[in-house]
């Protein structure tokens, strides 16, 4: 699919109904002769009507709004994460397709009646190729053939930059996550499922850190999110090839 910059007012008027236009223009306009005393509430509102425009031309949904049994923890909306910094300015949502937002909705239906104190915890999931470019160059000390390990070059795209990839975990109901090993964003090899057993016969994994490790990919698999071989928390809701042919390549934040 034709890949689409977003300026805001810009999409909506070229990417709406006649009818979407009209009723988004028509609430902007009775926002403007509000009082002024709102300025700032009235900002905000408009702000949200046309980010609302956005994702509803772009296909994207807040999965929270789907399940509010998924709980979200937003990595790249502060500083807690590989580069220390903020990486998301508008982002502050866990946002993905529609298809892939139901399909997670009901992985947490799945996991919710195996245990129904057990949640879902989203740390990543839509990611423009902006953001994508940053912790590609924030690893630069690394040789490019090894980098794309950890982050997808983004000359090649990441199923994230489709809004079709999830990182997530699973936490209890006090939003405690599950000891898995290994953190979120851990570049060892201790976070690589594809060597668990390696480390389980080493002792540097116990039984329980891989037992939650493969609860977490049962339920995934019920959707046919597939897991990275060398990120325990990352699922593709389909290969990169079928996400470039579906979905539209978010380059900027909406």
């Amino acid at each position: 699919m034709a890949v689409v910059k977003i300026f805001a007012f810009a999409l909506i008027l070229v990417g709406c109904s006649t009818n979407q236009v009209d009723s988004t223009e028509a609430t902007m306009n009775t926002i403007d002769l509000l009082s002024d005393d709102s300025t700032t509430v009235l900002l905000d509102q408009k702000k949200s009507i046309v980010e609302d425009s956005i994702l509803h031309k772009l296909n994207l949904v807040d999965v929270q709004m789907l399940n509010s049994a998924i709980r979200v923890d937003l990595k790249y909306t502060g500083t807690d994460n590989f580069m220390k910094m903020k990486l998301y300015e508008r982002i502050d949502k866990a946002y993905l397709q529609k298809d892939v937002a139901h399909r997670l909705s009901r992985c947490q239906d799945f996991l919710s009646s195996i245990d129904t104190t057990l949640h879902l915890l989203v740390y990543d999931a839509l990611r423009p190729v902006s953001v994508q470019w940053k912790m590609w160059r924030a690893l630069d000390s690394i040789p490019p053939a090894r980098r794309g390990f950890y982050v997808s070059n983004p000359r090649n795209k990441s199923v994230h930059n489709y809004g079709a990839a999830v990182d997530l975990t699973i936490c209890d109901s006090n939003g405690t996550p599950l000891d898995m090993g290994a953190e979120f964003d851990d570049f060892n090899e201790i976070a690589y499922p594809s060597k668990e057993s390696q480390f389980l016969a080493s002792g540097q994994l116990t039984k329980q850190q891989v037992e939650n490790r493969k609860l977490l990919r049962k339920v995934m698999r019920t959707e046919g999110f597939r897991n990275l071989p060398t990120e325990w928390w990352h699922f593709n809701a389909c290969s990169r090839l079928d996400a470039a042919a579906k979905y539209t390549l978010i380059e900027i934040e909406p």
